[in-house]
């Protein structure tokens, strides 16, 4: 066995160093690497009383480790967890958010990291849906209501408690209301807090999300016109014939020129001037007066009185005789 002990200390030396050489070649091709990925967040577990507030959604992440791990590497095999279960809330919440590799061997470069987020009590209030309608000129709304499907309508509003304070909801008519009676289905729910609408993308940016159940009531309006009085103007109509050959229509005047009509508003809004009966001027070779009934249309009344309407017919200068001169 002496050839076995001869020399053994550069036997052994021989021996790692060989061992050595195989880990160079080994580690030579599959080296020590990194790699950035960007991964999703979650937030759970997350108490039923808790909702976050533009919290972060995304994360970038470094890891470590051999080449061939490390290849493998997508942000599916990463989790980013906030671990809310003893949170409070606030408005500066400081929580620690847990990053972790699913894949063995591949580290973390900081699989912690401190986040400040808005955490704020969840809170589910009922709210009464109050109609807007816009109402067409002339017409009174008599009643105006939201069915969901019972009335009154009662909507729930799910989100932060920040959010709800002098909350309220509306459903606007936009139509306008012009008739006795309007049913409209599928109208979108409005929220405003102290008057300033409640952005619903912002219902999104809230985790978990926030809601408002339902969305969409139907509406129901009755209305009715007011009465209402105005001027309007009289026209006189173009005669049915003029004046026989050799003479000519001068000129028409009239009183009272303008007069106040009363009637419903939707119709009124309608009326701009009223037309007098057109005159037979055929047999007339001098001015003459007509008294004549003002038409008023149907749903309007007016000053029952007739309207003088003065014709001046002269002759037409350019027919007449040419007087002869004298010697």
């Amino acid at each position: 066995m002496s050839w076995v002990t001869e020399s053994w200390r550069l036997k052994l030396l021989a021996i790692g160093l060989s061992v050595l050489m195989l880990g160079a070649v080994a580690f030579a091709q599959n080296p020590p690497t990194f790699k950035t990925l960007t991964a999703s967040i979650s937030y759970a577990p997350i108490p039923d009383n808790l909702i976050v507030i533009n919290g972060p959604t995304k994360t970038t992440v470094r890891v470590t480790g051999l080449a061939d791990a490390i290849q493998s590497m997508s942000a599916g095999s990463l989790t980013a967890n906030f671990d809310l279960s003893k949170a409070t809330p606030g408005p500066a919440v400081k929580v620690n958010l847990v990053v972790k590799s699913v894949v063995q061997n591949v580290n973390v470069q900081n699989p912690s990291v401190p986040y400040i987020l808005f955490i704020d009590q969840r809170k589910t209030v009922p709210l009464t849906v109050q109609v807007r309608p816009h109402v067409a000129p002339g017409w009174v709304v008599t009643k105006a209501q939201a069915a969901c499907p019972n009335t009154p309508c009662v909507v729930n509003f799910d989100g932060p408690l920040s959010w709800e304070t002098k909350l309220n909801a509306y459903a606007d008519f936009t139509g306008p209301v012009q008739n006795d009676s309007t049913d409209a289905p599928n109208i979108s729910v409005t929220l405003e807090q102290q008057g300033i609408p409640l952005d619903v993308t912002n219902f999104l940016r809230t985790t978990p999300n926030s809601s408002l159940s339902p969305a969409a009531v139907e509406v129901q309006i009755t209305a009715k016109t007011s009465t209402t009085s105005k001027q309007v103007v009289l026209i006189v109509a173009q005669p049915s014939h003029q004046p026989p050959p050799g003479y000519y229509l001068s000129g028409v005047s009239f009183a009272p020129v303008l007069v106040l009509v009363t009637g419903r508003a939707d119709i009124l809004l309608k009326v701009t001037s009223l037309t007098l009966p057109a005159a037979d001027l055929g047999g007339h070779r001098s001015s003459f007066t007509v008294s004549v009934a003002i038409p008023y249309p149907a749903g309007v009344t007016g000053p029952p009185g007739p309207v003088r309407v003065t014709y001046s017919i002269s002759p037409n200068p350019a027919l007449q005789a040419t007087p002869t001169p004298s010697p």
